[in-house]
């Protein structure tokens, strides 16, 4: 696994972009817009499968198709949306078509998601481990050249466990630096450790947290991401979208060099590569000027 680890270190690059907003947009707007963020340097793009999201797998193809050298990863492929000799087809065939290119981030989802699509939610960490097993066995297609790589999308301890065990690593969403030091150390040096860092590029701070604290509330009211905060000692910030100090902890907001002084922060605490996705309000807005100025000081 040791040689997967350091190609997937290599293709991730040490900050990269995460989206949203490609979900808001037509195909055509993606297509420009993956292109531009291909342009200005950025070495890998993440995008979500969330509940109004595109089919992930359609969704990485469609940026794969529309790009040349840029690595393109799921956060996340969830396991509740396809069983998994298709999300194995999914991912031996992007891993055919497109080898180093494409990374696979498998997540467990939500026990709401879960519920909607009438699935059991007990034992996410077992049903993850099966999961996973199911995948192996599977043998979609030919074997690609080169293998299929995958993260695992992990908050607690026992899933950044599995992570190391199970993939190359583990991708991390809506953490604090304070986390990323503790992800490290359950992980080892090894595995990759990839981190999501929301950005808002404002320095007015009721500006910042007027964007921010409507984001934050979504995911402060599922368990997953409000069991973490409090885990990092965040029993009292949960309530009313987060309190400043969670949404200050959470969100890297200010100018350019305040924003690429958080993602150094993550890299020196453990992080190999950090995705930032800067928000603005609008769901459809990628925030390219933002990007062309980050990327000016983060690349």
């Amino acid at each position: 696994m040791g040689a997967d680890h350091e190609a997937v270190r290599a293709r991730l690059g040490r900050v990269g972009v995460w989206t949203f907003a490609f979900d808001a947009l037509p195909a055509a707007g993606v297509r420009e817009a993956v292109a531009e963020i291909e342009a200005l340097g950025f070495p890998a793009l993440w995008v979500p499968e969330g509940g109004s999201s595109r089919e992930i797998f359609a969704h990485l193809s469609l940026l794969l198709a529309a790009t040349r050298e840029i690595t393109v990863c799921s956060g996340i492929a969830n396991v509740t949306a396809r069983h998994p000799e298709a999300m194995a087809g999914g991912a031996r065939t992007l891993a055919d078509a497109y080898g180093e290119r494409a990374l696979v981030g498998i997540g467990i989802g939500h026990r709401t998601t879960a519920g909607r699509r009438r699935q059991d939610w007990q034992d996410p960490i077992g049903r993850m481990g099966t999961y996973l097993d199911e995948m192996d066995a599977a043998k979609m297609g030919p074997d690609p050249e080169v293998p299929v790589r995958r993260l695992i999308v992990a908050l607690g301890p026992r899933m950044l466990r599995t992570a190391a065990l199970r993939a190359v690593g583990a991708h991390t969403y809506f953490v604090p630096v304070e986390h990323t030091a503790k992800a490290r150390e359950v992980l080892g040096p090894a595995p990759v450790l990839a981190v999501e860092q929301t950005a808002i590029v404002s320095g007015d701070p009721e500006v910042a947290r007027g964007i921010a604290r409507p984001w934050a509330a979504g995911y402060l009211g599922l368990p997953n991401y409000a069991n973490d905060w409090r885990r990092l000692g965040h029993e009292d910030d949960l309530g009313d979208g987060g309190s400043d100090r969670l949404i200050d902890a959470a969100f890297a907001w200010g100018d350019v060099p305040s924003i690429a002084s958080r993602v150094r922060e993550h890299l020196d605490a453990g992080a190999d590569h950090v995705c930032v996705q800067v928000i603005s309000g609008p769901d459809d807005d990628v925030s390219l000027p933002a990007l062309r100025e980050l990327a000016g000081a983060l690349l």
